[in-house]
């Protein structure tokens, strides 16, 4: 899996499915909206891993939505878009 998670806009994903889904076999994918990073496209293999880290009560991974994230976890999460954004030039 690639350290730099790969960005697809949402035309990308009208235009440029196939990429989009050949990038998300290697790693998580990105999907922006106005500039904004809006979803994640993650293989379901990826995805089966992270619910099984969910249901182990050592890990401290959990798989949720933004909307059920807590307030100080979105803030950190916010702050890393922001940084990851900042390195990519944008």
């Amino acid at each position: 899996m690639s350290s730099r998670q790969t960005t697809f806009t949402t035309s990308d994903l009208s235009r440029r499915s196939g990429d989009v889904i050949t990038a998300a076999t290697k790693g998580p994918v990105t999907i922006t909206q106005r500039s904004k990073p809006r979803w994640v496209l993650l293989s379901f293999e990826t995805y089966e891993e992270m619910r099984r880290q969910e249901r182990q009560p050592s890990s401290p991974r959990i798989a949720g939505t933004l909307q059920t994230m807590p307030d100080e976890i979105f803030e950190v999460f916010k702050a890393g878009v922001a940084d990851y954004k900042k390195d990519d030039g944008e």
